[in-house]
């Protein structure tokens, strides 16, 4: 383990620096985990924990605080951990529940489309996929669990961009959005005309719009607010699922979907 000398570099094995930034986030992780498992400590306290001087833990505690993810609490200046750290630990929980109860679901829907499978969630400007499964029919077993993938060139993507908010979504079509393919929507016009019709119809599709040759078809997850949380989809190659066909399987899309969606706590539209 690297020794931190001070406000100096934290020497390496090597006998190298690391990089400053590499080592304010290495001290930031070590002080919320000493935090942790003191549960409170003071600065003095926490400084010889870290190896730094006292200044250096005031600006670093400073910084977390200002982040939610410590607090400081009473006169003394005890620190203890934030709000902040429940609210990611939360979302972690959040999705690794959606991937474990979302697998099966995949797994029985792959079995009876035959394609592969995929669900995803929104993340910044992207989808990405936390759980899937390939069909009998699949013709390739490349791992997409875990990839980013655009939100409007794909069937998901579009699921999630239809149902986010107004102000996020307005702020995403601001943006520049790439082409990889000649059927991608790049004009924001014409990709507001298609999410309305998502909304409309409830699910999306995707032909053609992220790589030639590859067709999907997405519904939307809902969550125990009525919000929608996640995407799934089917995708295959578009000589296997043509336009017709991923039409013709939105419906045994929709009931998986509807299946896990009730195991997430959501209990039906309001209305």
């Amino acid at each position: 383990m690297a020794r931190t000398d001070g406000d100096g570099g934290s020497s390496s094995k090597d006998g190298g620096k690391e990089p400053a930034l590499v080592r304010s986030v290495d001290r930031a992780v070590t002080a919320l985990e000493v935090v942790a498992a003191r549960g409170e400590i003071g600065i003095t306290e926490l400084s010889e924990e870290l190896g730094v001087h006292k200044s250096t833990a005031s600006r670093l505690v400073a910084a977390l605080v200002r982040r939610g993810l410590l607090e400081q609490r009473g006169d003394r200046g005890r620190i203890a951990l934030g709000f902040g750290v429940v609210r990611l630990a939360a979302a972690a929980t959040g999705s690794m529940d959606l991937a474990r109860l979302g697998q099966p679901v995949c797994q029985q829907l792959a079995e009876e489309v035959g394609e592969t499978v995929n669900l995803a969630v929104h993340d910044g400007e992207a989808a990405i996929n936390v759980a899937q499964e390939f069909g009998a029919s699949s013709v390739t077993t490349r791992n997409w669990v875990g990839r980013r993938t655009p939100l409007h060139a794909t069937s998901a993507g579009k699921v999630l961009l239809a149902y986010m908010g107004d102000a996020e979504r307005r702020t995403i079509l601001r943006r520049r959005l790439p082409r990889f393919t000649e059927s991608t929507i790049t004009e924001p016009a014409a990709l507001r005309e298609e999410l309305a019709r998502v909304v409309d119809e409830g699910h999306a599709r995707s032909f053609e719009e992220l790589e030639v040759g590859l067709h999907a078809v997405a519904v939307p997850v809902w969550g125990p607010g009525n919000e929608v949380i996640a995407a799934l989809s089917a995708a295959g190659p578009a000589y296997r699922l043509p336009r017709r066909r991923a039409r013709a399987i939105v419906p045994d899309l929709r009931a998986a979907a509807e299946d896990l969606s009730t195991h997430l706590g959501w209990v039906g539209a309001s209305g």
